[in-house]
């Protein structure tokens, strides 16, 4: 089977100033170190969630899941993760962003 190069290679497009700049203000409102899960959204690109040592969650969406490791790797402080238990147990999701996720 030939696969086509395009489904096989990603081109990498390096994250934009704005989005650099979200995810250092993150890490710095929410503290050191902070971790980053990158996600498929289809055609949209890829979602950084961002994890902060405080807890707290944040997100950034970039056009691809090269850009958004190419993102994490660009941030200081900022930790690839995935979605294990160790980030899982130190997120804190509040009353706030619970009704935000129901669609409140």
């Amino acid at each position: 089977m030939v696969r086509d190069v395009a489904e096989s290679e990603e081109t990498v497009v390096p994250p934009s100033s704005a989005q650099l700049g979200a995810a250092r203000k993150f890490v710095r409102a929410h503290g050191k170190p902070s971790r980053a899960v990158v996600e498929n959204i289809g055609r949209a690109g890829a979602r950084v969630v961002l994890v902060g040592a405080d807890g707290a969650l944040g997100d950034v969406v970039v056009p691809s899941v090269a850009t958004g490791e190419a993102l994490i790797e660009a941030v200081e402080d900022l930790a690839p993760a995935t979605w294990d238990a160790e980030t899982v147990n130190q997120t804190k999701i509040g009353p706030e962003h619970r009704r935000k996720m129901a669609g409140r």
